[in-house]
């Protein structure tokens, strides 16, 4: 028999349930079905359990009240069919039985019951057991409809992060961060990420790498990127010096950051052509070089207080310097690297990175095995902090010619003016603190197509500007520097004389003009010092390239395409011919 029935008087309070009743019984089911009912619950019946199931199918009732034993279909079978069935859904099953032995009745709720309930039937537990049950599939449906709308607002979110990931990327990463001669690998625990590395080309051809970590991970750590990619990508490419750099960083995170978020850092500038690395270290892990030419390994520790943690009058960009010859390989990395644990909780530490160089002999693979070894030390343990690591290998300036990275070079590239003249006077309250180099080579990189000759421009302002401050307006003898002493004397007296600086003056006037194939950029920088014997001196030059002066003029005459003095010697023209890359 199968039968469906209303509810004939229904009590507000109680909530109105669809309830199965399958029994072969006809007196069970029929007492059974007039208890329910007059609960006020809708009741279908059933007489075995395959009538059960095709009813379930149909119905989706919202409670069942089974019993075990019946034809056809147990109800044990029954119960697995249904709770199959039913998938995510709580459907609670009450088996109704006969049995006493505990045996059976634990097969009652392994078959998926939740409850049973023993003959003769009565009312008032039943009607317990339904209000009990009712509550908990009340319950149950609450937690889906969370569980349900937790997913939907965390797919959205990381739908949101993604994109935001991507307009982070492209706006934090612009500089030759993809440049041959680096490594880098960012393993973040969320989308957004704690750690940042940054990379530009200087304007005298060498190369600026920042590897920074902040406090914290995901987007609050990530946060603070943004401020440190834009100073420093805007400062880099204006030929600001690191010093200045890392100042400006730290007086930005110093003013936005809150109270115990921080920028562990460390900032390298490789010189291509001197062969060497001066680096500042701030909070970061000691970094390595490891010298290619007898596999030895140089650590260098961290000596500073984070970015971020004092103020600008407190800052200290005190900066160290370390020969690098070609194919040597710098190395940085964030404190996750060290602090990755494996199962014993031991940590990889500077033992496991040391362990790696004595094991290498290929200074090519080194970046890969340290990675390697640092995965097979943590095996299966879950990520607990941002890692990252960096390999700056030294080379030669011209392997990597003018690369600036794509969107490096994309700057300046149109746009800018083409036919243009202007003239820029420092006098000595400039001259005693203020660097002009980084202004003006801003202003010539809006010359569309002449970034990538941004190094040799870079040099040749910095020669005749040093030779108009240095000898013409201060007066310094360049003799001094023939020797290592005679240098410190040089200098000395340099930041003397400056400090005291009343009178003079140096002017640059800047004329391009754009040609067929580029463009050709006059440069004529003036001094209001005596000036000197040109001729005399320009007879005697020749092409130094060892020793610690007299280089500089015979340089540039490479580089140009005429030099010339003017007046009494303080005045210097060159005339700089380029071509737009093709």
């Amino acid at each position: 028999m199968n039968s469906q029935e209303s509810p004939a008087d229904v009590q507000e309070s109680d909530e109105v349930l669809r309830i199965l009743i399958a029994d072969d019984n006809d007196s069970d089911r029929l007492i059974l079905q007039t208890i329910v009912r007059k609960e006020g619950h809708t009741v279908y019946t059933a007489c075995d359990g395959q009538e059960a199931i095709d009813i379930f199918k149909e119905q989706s009732p919202d409670l069942i009240l089974l019993d075990a034993l019946m034809p056809n279909v147990d109800g044990f079978e029954a119960a697995r069919t249904i709770r199959d069935l039913a998938g995510e859904n709580l459907v609670p099953i009450i088996f109704l039985t006969s049995l006493k032995d505990a045996a059976s009745l634990a097969d009652c709720l392994d078959s998926g019951g939740h409850d049973f309930l023993s003959k003769p039937y009565n009312r008032i537990i039943l009607k317990a057991k339904i209000q009990a049950f009712a509550r908990m599939r009340k319950l149950h449906e609450t937690v889906q409809a969370q569980r349900d709308e937790i997913v939907m607002h965390h797919d959205r979110l990381l739908h949101e992060q993604e994109v935001a990931k991507k307009v982070f990327d492209n706006i934090a990463h612009p500089g030759c961060i993809d440049a041959p001669n680096i490594k880098h690998l960012l393993s973040p625990m969320a989308v957004f990420n704690g750690d940042l590395v940054l990379a530009s080309r200087k304007p005298n051809g060498g190369m600026y790498v920042f590897l920074g970590d902040f406090t914290g991970h995901g987007l609050p750590a990530a946060i603070g990127a943004m401020p440190v990619s834009e100073i420093f990508y805007g400062m880099a490419l204006k030929g600001f010096s690191m010093q200045d750099i890392l100042r400006e960083i730290n007086k930005k995170l110093k003013r936005i950051l809150p109270v115990g978020v921080f920028c562990c850092a460390c900032m390298a500038d490789l010189s291509f052509r001197k062969e060497t690395v001066e680096y500042w270290i701030g909070g970061l892990p000691d970094i390595f070089i490891y010298r290619k030419a007898n596999h030895s390994v140089e650590q260098f520790p961290s000596f500073n207080l984070p970015l971020g943690v004092l103020s600008n009058d407190k800052f200290n960009t005190e900066t160290k310097v370390a020969p690098m010859a070609h194919g040597d390989r710098l190395y940085m990395w964030s404190d996750g690297i060290l602090e990755a644990g494996n199962e014993a909780e031991e940590m990889f530490g500077e033992d496991g990175v040391k362990q790696v160089f004595a094991n290498n002999d290929d200074v090519d693979s080194v970046f890969g095995e340290l990675l390697e070894a640092v995965e097979v030390h943590t095996g299966k343990m879950e990520q607990d902090d941002d890692y990252t690591v960096v390999e700056v290998r030294q080379v030669t300036e011209e392997s990597l010619g003018e690369y600036f990275g794509e969107r490096g070079m994309s700057g300046g590239m149109v746009g800018g003016p083409i036919d243009w003249a202007i003239s820029y006077e420092l006098r000595p309250k400039t001259l005693r603190d203020f660097n002009p180099l980084p202004v003006i080579t801003h202003l010539l990189m809006e010359v569309p197509g002449l970034r990538p000759h941004s190094g040799k421009i870079y040099t040749i302002l910095a020669e005749l500007y040093s030779n108009a401050l240095e000898h013409g307006v201060l007066g310094l003898d360049s003799a001094l520097k023939g020797s290592p002493t005679g240098f410190a004397q040089y200098y000395s007296e340099r930041t003397q004389k400056l400090h005291t600086l009343d009178m003079g003056q140096v002017k640059f006037h800047l004329d391009h003009k754009p040609t067929d194939v580029g463009g050709e950029l006059s440069i004529v920088v003036e001094d209001t010092g005596p000036g000197f014997d040109w001729k005399k001196k320009l007879d005697d030059a020749e092409h130094k390239t060892e020793g610690y002066c007299g280089r500089g003029l015979p340089l540039i005459a490479t580089m140009c395409k005429s030099v010339q003095y003017l007046g009494n010697g303080n005045q210097v023209e060159v005339i700089f011919e380029w071509e737009a890359d093709h």
